[in-house]
C-alpha cells in the first residue's frame, strides 16, 4: 500500500524548498561577500508566502520603520558589474566572478519577479529576491553602505 504524502502547511512547504534551493544557495553564497565601503556577507533568504512581492512586503520582512525607504530595481546592471572579468583580475577575482555569475543563473531560473531591493539610506540592507514555487519571498540578501 502506497504511502500518502501529508498535506503541508506553509511553513514546512518553506522548508522544504529551503532544502532544494535554500541548500544551492547556502553552498554558492559561502565565503561570497559584497563589497561597497565595508565587505559584508551574502546569505540566503526565505520570507513569507505572498501574492506579489511590493516594496510594503519588502519593508515589513525587513522590520523597518514606515519612514524608511524602500527602492525597487531590476537585477541586471548589479550583476553584469559583479561578473565583469577585469583585465587585472588574478586566479582569486576571476573564481569570485564565476561564483557570482552562477549564483546569479540560480536565481534567474528558480524565483518568478526577480528584483533587487534597496532598504535604508546609508546603511542599506539590500534583498536580491523573487517568488519560488509556493510564492514565498526567496533569494539573497546582504549590506552595503553608501555614502
Amino acid at each position: 500500500m502506497a504511502k500518502k504524502r501529508k498535506k503541508m502547511n506553509v511553513a514546512e512547504e518553506k522548508i522544504d524548498k529551503e532544502n532544494e534551493l535554500g541548500k544551492k544557495l547556502e553552498e554558492l553564497t559561502k565565503e561570497l561577500y559584497y563589497t561597497s565601503e565595508t565587505d559584508e556577507k551574502i546569505v540566503p533568504y526565505l520570507g513569507d508566502r505572498v501574492e506579489s512581492i511590493t516594496t510594503e512586503e519588502v519593508s515589513k520582512a525587513n522590520s523597518s520603520p514606515n519612514d524608511t525607504p524602500v527602492t525597487e530595481t531590476g537585477v541586471t546592471e548589479l550583476f553584469e558589474s559583479l561578473t565583469a572579468i577585469q583585465d587585472w583580475y588574478g586566479e582569486e577575482e576571476k573564481a569570485t566572478a564565476g561564483k557570482f555569475a552562477e549564483l546569479a543563473e540560480l536565481l534567474k531560473n528558480n524565483l518568478r519577479e526577480l528584483k533587487l531591493y534597496k532598504v535604508g539610506k546609508i546603511e542599506i540592507d539590500i534583498y536580491i529576491i523573487g517568488l519560488n514555487d509556493e510564492n514565498c519571498i526567496q533569494g539573497i540578501k546582504t549590506k552595503a553602505v553608501e555614502t
